[in-house]
């Protein structure tokens, strides 16, 4: 038999010992610093007043925030108005398009009595009707949505722009007109436009 070294001793003999699985625990320093910190939160939070001056930052009270901020229309501005909803039908220069939308430039209805502007602005009008001594069968919309400021600005620039020289119409006027009467459709073209302005002479 050959001279075996492990043999005369029984269990082989290893440089390392075996590798064992177990859990480090976090260091115990780790943990008094972790901890230090939430209770400092704490108390600051506890101790400290509320972040920020008062006097800095959102001013608005809950009956601001519950409903639409109102709208000024003191001083609106005409030009701007007719720009945003007239133009694209009455074209930047009051002349309109021939056969489809009437001038108003030089209009016998912009030109005429306040009451009848006030109405067309407010309610509309619709089916046939005589501009210039031309002939129009279309609709205009009405812009009663408009406060009465708006109106009143549209209607006195409109009024005073190009070849009109009519007086301008103050917003009164359209607000008298809104309480009259409760006409919820458009007028029916120039017929009915003829009888309010006879009723308001």
């Amino acid at each position: 038999m050959l001279n075996d070294p492990g043999a005369s001793t029984g269990a082989q003999q290893r440089e390392n010992a075996e590798p064992s699985e177990y859990i480090r625990p976090i260091p115990l320093a780790a943990v008094a610093v972790t901890l230090a910190m939430v209770l400092f939160g704490v108390v600051y939070l506890l101790l400290s007043e509320s972040f920020g001056s008062p006097e800095l930052g959102d001013r608005r009270t809950v009956a601001d925030l519950a409903g639409a901020p109102a709208v000024s229309t003191k001083g609106a501005d005409g030009k701007a108005l007719y720009a945003a909803h007239c133009a694209a039908c009455h074209q930047p220069t009051g002349k309109g398009l021939p056969g489809v939308f009437p001038p108003l430039d030089g209009s016998e209805w912009v030109n005429g009595d306040e009451r009848v502007v006030s109405n067309i602005l407010l309610h509309g009008v619709t089916g046939e009707i005589e501009v210039a001594g031309a002939k129009y069968n279309g609709a205009m919309p009405a812009f009663d949505k408009l406060a009465d400021a708006e109106l009143a600005a549209i209607a006195s620039w409109v009024r005073s722009q190009w070849s009109n020289k009519a007086p301008a119409i103050d917003a009164a006027s359209f607000e008298r007109e809104r309480r009259a009467g409760a006409r919820s459709t458009p007028f029916a073209g120039g017929a009915e436009l003829k009888a309010l302005a006879s009723q308001s002479r």
